[in-house]
């Protein structure tokens, strides 16, 4: 009779203790948060990311699979401040998972984390493709990582607290990886503040204010839009009065632009990685994600003869 009492209670305890899950499904709108989370995750967490670093995050379509995918997720990691305005909102709508909608634990916005730039002063389609919350790019600033996988952290251990010590365990480790990487980029990096620069998209913003660059123009007239050739035309025409080292472009973008005004201007077309080890293969690079070094911003220029493409990738 004891012993019967004894399985009892062992069975009445184990039903009344919070559930360990076997592991968190998490769906990152963008690599850089799908390798954030697997830093901070590791085997705790099963991560898909949505998009690769060779597509505009901008412009992604809703498909089944993504629909799918998020119908089974326990998180879902987006950057918000719109970016992801013309589809993510429809997949989780679509997916009908009540875990992962807007306002619920399992849905973090890591732009709600960061201090936001280039807020709008007004709100007019006619401008291009503005968001009203600021920029939404806030991962080429290598110290909005760090800031967004503290609260990130504490989602994951909010939602998984039987292994929230293992969450805090690993976002130290991180931290402080990280911040060692952050030190190392700054020394690398000294001799770039105050260089003028071309943008073709108004993409680089925070990298930009950590590292004090200075955007002299972009090439697209307004965000969004393609310059034509005589607004190229206009900027090369600028440049005489205010000369510039090279144009940035981020790896998913056309280079047809910067090539054109890297030639005429005679200075460097500099191709970023956006994101997780962008690459210029045209493969989708899903095991970036899941790279241990996660998100890493080109940071090194290299002397180059003017007028030619230059690719920094993220190693």
């Amino acid at each position: 009779m004891n012993r019967l009492l004894q399985i009892l209670a062992v069975l009445i305890s184990a039903a009344l203790a919070t559930p360990a899950l076997a592991v968190l499904n998490v769906f990152a709108s963008v690599p850089e948060w799908g390798a954030l989370i697997e830093e901070l995750g590791g085997d705790k967490v099963r991560v898909y990311t949505a998009t690769n670093a060779l597509q505009d995050p901008h412009h992604i379509e809703a498909r089944p699979s993504l629909i799918a995918r998020a119908r089974t997720a326990d998180l879902v990691v987006a950057t918000g401040a719109e970016l992801e305005v013309g589809w993510l909102p429809l997949v989780l709508q679509q997916s009908g998972n009540a875990r992962v909608q807007p306002g619920k634990p399992g849905y973090f916005e890591a732009a709600q984390h960061v201090r936001m730039l280039d807020k709008p002063d007004r709100i007019d389609r006619a401008d291009g493709d503005v968001h009203p919350g600021g920029n939404p790019h806030i991962q080429t600033d290598a110290r909005n990582i760090a800031r967004i996988a503290t609260p990130l952290a504490a989602r994951l251990a909010e939602l998984d607290p039987v292994n929230a010590s293992a969450y805090q365990a690993r976002h130290k480790a991180f931290l402080s990886r990280w911040s060692t990487a952050i030190a190392n980029w700054e020394r690398q990096a000294a001799a770039l503040r105050g260089v003028p620069i071309l943008v073709q998209h108004k993409a680089f913003t925070y990298l930009e204010d950590w590292l004090g660059l200075k955007q002299v123009a972009a090439l697209e007239p307004k965000p969004g839009v393609e310059p034509t050739t005589a607004h190229l035309s206009e900027v090369l025409a600028k440049l005489q009065q205010q000369p510039v080292k090279m144009v940035l472009r981020a790896a998913y973008q056309s280079d047809r632009a910067s090539q054109w005004i890297a030639e005429r201007a005679r200075i460097n077309a500099v191709v970023l990685p956006f994101t997780v080890a962008a690459s210029v293969s045209r493969t989708r690079r899903s095991d970036a994600a899941r790279s241990s070094s996660v998100v890493r911003t080109a940071l090194m220029f290299s002397c180059r003869p003017p007028g030619a493409a230059m690719v920094i990738a993220a190693s």
